[in-house]
């Protein structure tokens, strides 16, 4: 591939990158008018947004793993095929039942995307170069993520939400024409392709009842209860089921022995906190503004901004320096220190905290996230084998969105309880009586003057609470980045790596196959020795043949 083939290939695994994210962030917004439109319940609004997380959570891995079997080309094209054609069904569900299927089968669609745009970058690029461009990766994934909701939220004000899931579709089909005309990548040699399927059924069966055991505890059951004992101890049998089958399986979906690797096991535990970070401040910045500030979410998307421009700048800005200086652990020191800093300070806001001033700790969260997020993975990519790449590298986006989706079920459950108790405690003191429960959360603008102001206050410390709550998850990411090896960048693609070792395995073959071609010109170089050997003064022609054979066997070898 040429150089301008690379930037054209790139522009289509971006371009898909960006398709992805955005469908599944651009309703966000918009969930609210989407499930009443369709009279969905809360219910039904938990099952959207748990539906996709669940299947894009589950499929990383195995997209993954894949990608190491069969062509990656062919993989893309259709992770984005079935991410298009999903959001696009979801955006004519006339129920909302209708609307959590579609948007599961999205959420396997954007699982693919996030796993092969990594591993095809590391196939194309070099680690040396990479990391200006997982940098401007980043870059992309934050706009995509804090910008869908603000995108959503105008196109569901002035036109209809129904919009919201055709958006992508024009950026979808470019990617798929760019990566069809400038991807080029050689064929993977023929093999006897074992698929670990049970594997990917423990796997899945696990992680999905954990996930669902987060999302529902404590509002459809206690966190203490027989139901809760029972996912637990269902999710834990499947992992454990999940990790025999795999240390057994030829193909494993994640190969354990990865987990030896000093520098895999660091950024996977970084990722978590990275993945907390990323997705909860898009879910509780969102409620922060519109329930404690009372803005629109329209207004609430664009005072996300300034992390949409931290991680931007910082991203592109520390990808160039890496590839410049080829030093990469400083970088992400910092980005992890900005992380604990930025958490802290958001945890210090409440419902009066200056919107100047909330901006700031925005720009610094949103760097924070931009120095780590793609450098995580860049360290990584450095360290494994090329035959791993895809699983190595997938396996750190699982962790990193399952770290975020936990992590956002979690900090959901402080939320509420704070939100109900404070709530609670304030009609009484205003003598109200109170049911007992939080109930849904009402529309501030129609509550009277002394209900609002309770309920923006109560909001306001609640979410400034549940950043307190995440500052030691960043607290252990930093550490994990500080115990981080520093290797040096390697300056070959995968792609070489590759074309390296199969022309390395091959030559034995290159050197038998010369010396078949010519045997029948060494035996009759020999018999020509041997039939002289007992003619007058053989004794030199026999020196003189056997010094020209010599070279002769030589020659054909090497040549």
């Amino acid at each position: 591939m040429t150089r301008r083939e690379v930037l054209e290939s790139l522009s289509g695994i971006l371009l898909g990158m960006f398709v992805s994210i955005l469908a599944t962030s651009v309703v966000s917004s918009s969930l609210p008018k989407i499930i009443n439109d369709l009279n969905g319940s809360q219910s039904s609004f938990t099952w959207v947004v748990t539906a996709t997380l669940l299947t894009t959570t589950i499929s990383t891995p195995i997209w993954g793993k894949l990608a190491d079997l069969t062509n990656r080309k062919v993989l893309i094209q259709l992770a984005l095929v079935v991410s298009v054609v999903a959001s696009a069904l979801a955006g004519l569900s006339q129920n909302v039942g209708t609307l959590i299927a579609f948007r599961a089968l999205q959420g396997i669609g954007a699982g693919g995307l996030m796993a092969l745009a990594m591993v095809l970058i590391s196939d194309i690029i070099s680690p040396r170069e990479r990391g200006k461009y997982m940098g401007l990766m980043g870059a992309i994934m934050a706009v995509s993520q804090i910008g869908g909701p603000l995108l959503g939220g105008v196109l569901t004000d002035t036109v209809s939400w129904r919009l919201n899931f055709f958006v992508g579709l024009p950026f979808a089909i470019a990617a798929i024409v760019v990566l069809q005309r400038t991807l080029h990548l050689p064929p993977i040699p023929r093999r006897v392709v074992k698929i670990d399927y049970w594997g990917a059924l423990l796997i899945s069966v696990g992680v999905s009842t954990l996930l669902l055991w987060v999302t529902f505890a404590g509002n459809n059951f206690e966190w203490v209860s027989w139901q809760s004992a029972v996912m637990v101890i269902g999710s834990l049998l499947a992992l454990v089921a999940a990790v025999l089958v795999e240390k057994s399986a030829v193909e494993p979906i994640i190969p354990l022995h990865l987990f030896k690797n000093r520098t895999f096991v660091l950024a996977v535990l970084a990722s978590v906190a990275v993945g907390v970070a990323m997705f909860g401040t898009a879910v509780f910045l969102s409620q922060y503004m519109q329930v404690a500030r009372g803005k629109t979410a329209t207004e609430s998307g664009l005072l996300t901004i300034p992390m949409i421009v931290g991680t931007f700048v910082a991203s592109t800005l520390i990808g160039q320096l890496i590839t410049r200086t080829g030093r990469y652990k400083a970088f992400m020191v910092t980005g992890g220190v900005l992380l604990v800093g930025s958490l802290f300070a958001l945890s210090t806001i409440d419902y009066h905290t200056s919107f100047v001033l909330i901006s700031v700790y925005l720009f610094f969260l949103g760097a924070s996230m931009g120095m780590l997020m793609q450098n995580l993975v860049l360290a990584v990519q450095n360290t494994l084998d090329v035959s791993e790449m895809g699983a190595g590298t997938s396996t750190v986006a699982f962790f990193r969105t399952l770290g975020g989706a936990i992590g956002v079920s979690v900090l959901g459950a402080v939320l509420a309880s704070k939100v109900t108790s404070s709530i609670q405690e304030g009609l009484a003191k205003m003598g109200v009586p109170s049911d007992g429960t939080g109930g849904t959360v009402p529309d501030v603008s129609t509550l009277p003057a002394p209900m609002r102001d309770l309920v923006e206050r109560s909001y306001g410390e609640g979410i400034a609470e549940i950043f307190l709550v995440a500052v030691p998850l960043a607290v252990i990411g930093l550490i994990c980045v500080l115990f981080l090896k520093e290797v040096p960048l390697g300056t070959k693609s995968g792609l070489d790596e590759r074309l390296e070792r199969e022309l390395a395995a091959g030559l034995p073959d290159l050197t038998d196959e010369i010396e078949q071609e010519h045997e029948g010109d060494f035996a009759a170089a020999e018999g020509s020795v041997l039939a002289g050997a007992g003619a007058p003064g053989a004794s030199s022609s026999q020196g003189t043949e056997r010094a020209a054979d010599g070279p002769a066997r030589g020659g054909s070898t090497s040549r």
